[in-house]
């Protein structure tokens, strides 16, 4: 495309709260902005004094509710949707890029209330859930305003088939691979059979449970195996009950920036995913082997998926310590294996680089803006008689 673009970006959840969706939103409207794109990023946000970002519009304080076996952080309502329309009125928007459109929130309310070339990304993969199934027929009406529909994997692609009855085109979630070729082992950190973790480890779906149970077994034959765990939660619910000889294993780093990743994966052996559920894509996985980690995942299918159904790491059956600790063992007791599969990881985390992953959603704009109308306030009636499935 060779012209820019005025993009209005709407994203469903808390911006202040670490996520997902939230960093790939942050990246691809960096990176649209680098290319001479112009993008403003609607978000609910809890502390507006803390926002960096002048680009960022804050739509009020989000509310915590229970979704996809998280706690996800979201605004809706009517002062939300006041917002939303003021926002969508003054933008003179070349086209919006809507986020998780489907559950109640900002991003719902961005497609009711608008008019013209939308684009939407479906991130979440869950299996028929009879709230969803039920509230389906009424939100397909919204879903029909727009223009294209992307999901960041097979899961959430298959998500919304089975959801909405509709199809997507399928681009994964976007790493900037140089942040993570610059990490340096951080001698602090780093002894020899290092294994890593990241991610809100007191929530059980993140699988860290399964680890700590295969250490003793790991142990056994790699007496000097220690976990490094970074990100947010309480270390003392995690290691309650264990051995104190499994404990001084493991070491908490606590939340780190963008750079201390980088370091993270440049110091640890392995990096470890012991998922359980709740993923459909598993961009950490990507960002760790653009770092030159090499990975060992549980086998759920968003990893399996990702590493090539184990191509390009090693997969161990979910919730199984005992496969875990196997498998961890063979990994931690080959040094040439890791150099190979650190190579090989480097090589594969290039397919998911930003300059490769923005460029197809903006083929997608492409299409999606090819009528020339611009974005445009609906009638506030006929909006909600569209959602509620006149």
């Amino acid at each position: 495309m060779n012209r820019s673009l005025k993009i209005g970006m709407v994203c469903p959840y808390g911006w202040d709260t670490p996520g997902g969706v939230q960093i790939h939103m942050k990246e691809l409207a960096e990176h649209f902005m680098k290319a001479g794109h112009e993008v403003s990023l609607l978000a609910p946000v809890s502390d507006e004094d803390s926002l960096t970002e002048p680009w960022v519009v804050p739509a009020g304080r989000p509310v915590p509710i229970p979704f996809n076996g998280a706690v996800a952080r979201i605004l809706f309502g009517p002062i939300a949707t006041s917002r939303v329309r003021q926002w969508i009125a003054s933008g003179d928007f070349d086209l919006l890029h809507i986020h998780e459109p489907a559950i109640p929130s900002l991003s719902l309310l961005a497609c009711v209330a608008a008019d013209g070339p939308m684009v939407a990304t479906f991130h979440a993969s869950a299996p028929k859930q009879k709230a969803i199934y039920a509230i389906g027929p009424i939100l397909e009406p919204v879903l029909e305003k727009l223009s294209a529909r992307i999901a960041v994997s097979e899961m959430a692609r298959e998500t919304l088939k089975v959801h909405f009855d509709t199809e997507a085109v399928v681009i994964p979630n976007g790493i900037e691979t140089k942040k993570y070729l610059n990490g340096r082992r951080n001698e602090d950190w780093y002894a020899p059979h290092t294994l890593g973790f990241l991610g809100r480890f007191d929530e059980q779906r993140k699988g860290l449970q399964v680890l700590i149970q295969a250490l003793p077994e790991i142990a056994k034959k790699i007496p000097g195996v220690r976990v490094l765990v970074a990100g947010p939660g309480e270390d003392e619910s995690v290691l309650k009950g264990v051995d104190p000889s499994i404990t001084s294993r493991v070491r908490f780093l606590g939340r780190l920036s963008e750079e201390e990743k980088a370091d993270f994966f440049a110091s640890v052996d392995a990096y470890v995913a012991p998922n359980i559920r709740g993923e459909s894509f598993g961009i950490i996985l990507a960002e760790a082997m653009a770092g030159g980690a090499p990975i060992i995942a549980s086998d759920i299918q968003a990893f399996k998926d990702l590493l090539h159904d184990g191509e390009f790491g090693k997969l161990f059956s979910n919730e199984s310590s005992k496969d875990l600790a196997r498998v961890a063992i063979d990994v931690l007791s080959n040094d040439e294996a890791r150099r190979e599969m650190s190579d090989r990881g480097r090589e594969y985390a290039l397919t998911y680089d930003w300059g490769s992953v923005a460029s197809q959603i903006l083929d997608v704009y492409e299409v999606a803006v090819a009528g020339g109308a611009k974005v445009t306030l609906a009638s506030e009636n006929r909006g909600w008689r569209r959602l509620r499935n006149e």
